[in-house]
């Protein structure tokens, strides 16, 4: 089933304003492209909302590696 390309910029959109102080533009842009592509491609479909989620599960999971990679201080 295809969708309107607005509803990925909005998905888009929404997940940039939610991850601004941590990830670039292009990153999140990257997240929601692969999952769009992942989720077509594993159950044939790409309902915006699914690609929302699983775009904001892999921003998470960036996120911790990130927070992960930081020096701490006292250590």
């Amino acid at each position: 089933m295809a969708h309107d390309p607005q509803e990925y910029e909005e998905v888009t959109e929404r997940l940039r304003k939610e991850f601004a102080a941590i990830h670039p533009i292009t990153t999140v842009t990257r997240c929601v492209s692969a999952a769009l592509h992942g989720a077509e491609d594993v159950i044939g479909s790409s309902e915006p909302e699914l690609v929302e989620k699983i775009a904001r599960r892999h921003l998470r999971v960036l996120a911790i590696v990130a927070a992960e990679r930081q020096p701490r201080i006292g250590t």
